[in-house]
């Protein structure tokens, strides 16, 4: 283990005890020591600790009374971020299950794999959704339905809401199906809590980009691991108001928007959907002291001309991870904010961070260095010999977060984990380094190397480049069929608004030539509107790709 990063670790213990209690007890610590702390604000309705608890003990009962729900059993929870993702995610833990976090933009065809993979039979979603879930319940062993409208829950907001949650709520007759309110309105009580550390918590999937999603298993100890360990590292209290822009499906926002304000009695304001100007009200309105966003968000919340420092001013932190901001838009925001963005790294596989950058001391694009208890390596990919400072290989973890592994995928074990000097060690299947301060950076993920004329280029370092152009708003950087070089750099970049029609393709590559070496630098360029995005946000680089080398193949036939 390396231990070059101690001589910048906060002020704060190097480890942590993790807690031999419940994700759910965290809620009831908050409820009796914060009955009247406001717990959610929701589009101008506001909901304490007590009012929470509450409607979590309610929807437990419910459960386990009307639906038959025993311990272990494996429950969907398909939703946009509303009060009652939050509701019905302790409301499941409450009732001894497990939940099972599911992407709330997957059709009815991809749903059908994670209804089939955890046998499940009653699911909690958004009724917005109930088109995709209806096909399930003659195909699937998919039977009970609670139905829930976000409308039940918004209050007065200054802006226009989101159309799902302006819907009122939806009228089915059929078997099986039951409404949020109804639900709630029973009161049933629930059997007593018998859930244990080390029990089953919660199943969130990997994205499947490189084959069929895995899901990651989690046990009440590795989350509570990582929400312990955000809650100190964050320097959040009790009186930290979170703004909550990253689904809560995907591990980051369930941990970071969610669970750790819960475990400090803090307030969350809830965004069902990204909107940029939504944000600064909120904002301003609640006064939020810390955000956690990915760098796409930040990128576009940085492009609103009518944004003002003064609306955002109660900010405090602002952190995030899944891909590096541009060094240009973190000196924007540390323009307009006074705050460094503080950049983390984490997987489905570690329930979030196993890396943070130090708040007093945070790097440019880097993940920053290993968090509590954490043991992270760098090895050779193809002879696991463990690396130094600066050579490139895997990244490989050991720590309280890792999942115990995944779901009745024993093969897919067996290849992910790796014993090194005694310890087991997760391999991230990402590529990065470590400097002689410790600090770890990501180079990309194993598989999207472009090998352009045998020289091995990284498109994360291609568009950190391109950032750097003032006409260049986003960048996306992929590999494309060359006859000559096999591979070759394409760049697909949106453009600043003032810059659109005035600047072409053939300026930003004579622009980046003189930048970069001649093997790096982008052949072509493509200007886009929009890219296709996952629903946390991240570019769906992968889509692209497949796009061009389909379009590669079409012609050459």
């Amino acid at each position: 283990m390396q231990t070059l990063h101690y001589e910048f670790w906060p002020k704060l213990s190097k480890s942590l005890t993790i807690p031999d209690t419940t994700l759910y007890d965290n809620l009831q610590v908050s409820v009796n020591r914060y009955p009247n702390q406001t717990a959610i604000y929701y589009y101008g309705t506001k909901i304490t600790y007590r009012q929470l608890d509450d409607e979590v003990t309610a929807m437990a009962g419910y459960l386990q009374e009307k639906l038959t729900i025993h311990a272990g059993d494996k429950i969907l929870l398909y939703m946009q971020n509303s009060p009652q993702f939050v509701i019905s995610y302790y409301a499941i833990l409450r009732a001894n299950a497990v939940v099972v976090p599911i992407n709330p933009m997957l059709t009815s065809g991809e749903l059908d794999f994670y209804v089939r993979d955890c046998e499940i039979v009653t699911a909690l979603i958004g009724q917005e959704l109930y088109a995709k879930v209806s096909p399930l319940l003659e195909t699937t062993s998919l039977q009970n339905v609670i139905l829930a409208a976000y409308s039940d829950y918004a209050g007065e907001f200054i802006k226009t809401l989101p159309p799902e949650v302006q819907m009122p709520a939806i009228v089915v007759n059929e078997d099986n199906h039951y409404l949020w309110k109804d639900a709630i309105g029973a009161n049933l009580k629930p059997s007593e809590h018998i859930a244990s550390a080390d029990d089953l918590a919660v199943l969130p999937y990997t994205s499947g980009t490189t084959g069929l999603p895995k899901g990651c298993m989690h046990t009440n100890r590795s989350v509570q691991a990582n929400t312990v360990g955000a809650y100190h590292w964050s320097r959040s209290t009790t009186n930290s108001v979170h703004l909550m822009s990253l689904p809560l499906f995907h591990v980051t926002g369930m941990i970071h928007c969610m669970n750790m304000p819960i475990y400090g009695g803090s307030m969350m304001v809830i965004m069902t959907r990204w909107n940029r100007e939504h944000a600064v009200e909120l904002i301003k309105e609640t006064g939020c002291t810390h955000w956690v966003a990915i760098a796409t968000m930040i990128i576009d919340f940085l492009s609103n001309r009518n944004l003002k420092k003064e609306d955002i001013s109660s900010l405090q932190s602002i952190s995030g991870g899944g891909a590096a901001l541009p060094e240009a838009v973190g000196e924007k925001l540390f323009d307009l904010t006074g705050l460094r963005f503080v950049e983390g790294y984490g997987l489905s596989e570690t329930i979030a961070q196993t890396h943070f950058n130090p708040a007093d001391r945070p790097k440019m694009q880097c993940l920053g260095i290993p968090s509590f208890d954490v043991d992270a390596r760098i090895i050779d990919p193809i002879t696991n010999k463990e690396l130094g400072i600066d050579e490139v290989g895997e990244i490989i973890v050991n720590g309280p977060q890792v999942m115990k592994g995944y779901y009745k995928r024993d093969d897919e074990n067996k290849k992910s984990f790796i014993e090194l000097d005694g310890k087991c060690f997760f391999k991230t299947g990402d590529i990065g380094r470590y400097d002689e301060e410790g600090y770890f950076f990501i180079v990309d993920r194993v598989k999207r190397m472009i090998n352009a004329s045998g020289y091995k280029v990284w498109p994360t370092e291609v568009e950190s480049y391109l950032y750097k152009h003032p006409a260049i708003q986003q960048a996306c950087v992929i590999g494309v069929p060359d006859p000559l070089r096999g591979e070759t750099v394409k760049a697909f970049v949106i453009l600043n608004e003032e810059f659109e029609g005035k600047i072409f393709e053939e300026e930003i590559v004579k622009w980046a030539k003189e930048r970069m070496a001649a093997y790096k630098y982008p052949r072509y360029v493509e200007f886009k509107s929009q890219f296709p995005v996952t629903s946390s946000g991240k570019i769906l680089w992968r889509k692209l790709q497949e796009e061009e080398w389909n379009k590669f193949e079409r012609t050459s036939q």
